[in-house]
């Protein structure tokens, strides 16, 4: 194998790698923006809420929620059948040999390409529910505090 095979397939592991720590991510993410969401959910809805507390927790409670559509959207998968085995599924045996055999540089972009998406996606949800938490909390403030 040459120097430029063995960068190639490093790069691709790499980008495959990615791709694997962001969906890692993602489930923990949004595992959390559940337990946020089911918490908030149980401690509200037994509390007399001022005006300010419902307008401000409902704009934190959105927000989490557009986090967690962000969050399945990251991880939905991609049956495009570009590369791996949506494209194998479409294949003959012998397509598969010539494609698996061929080009790992033809992968890679692809590959980056879903990986930025999903970080892209993942960013986003990250951004949304530190304001959303933000927002819950300064909620919660507002009702203890009892602005009216």
């Amino acid at each position: 194998m040459s120097a430029t095979e063995k960068n190639l397939s490093a790069a691709h592991a790499e980008v495959k790698a990615e791709i694997a720590r962001t969906d890692a991510k993602t489930a923990l993410l949004l595992a959390f923006v559940g337990a946020v969401l089911a918490g908030t959910w149980t401690v509200a809805r037994d509390l007399h809420l001022n005006l300010p507390a419902c307008v401000v927790g409902g704009c934190g409670l959105l927000l989490l929620v557009g986090a967690a559509g962000l969050l399945l959207r990251s991880v939905r998968p991609n049956l495009s059948g570009r590369h791996g085995f949506p494209l194998w599924a479409t294949l003959t045996a012998e397509e598969i040999n010539a494609a698996v055999g061929g080009d790992l540089a033809a992968d890679i972009p692809d590959l980056a390409r879903l990986a930025v998406a999903k970080f892209t996606c993942l960013r986003r949800a990250v951004d949304l529910t530190l304001t959303g938490g933000a927002l819950l909390l300064l909620a919660a403030l507002l009702s203890l505090g009892g602005a009216a």
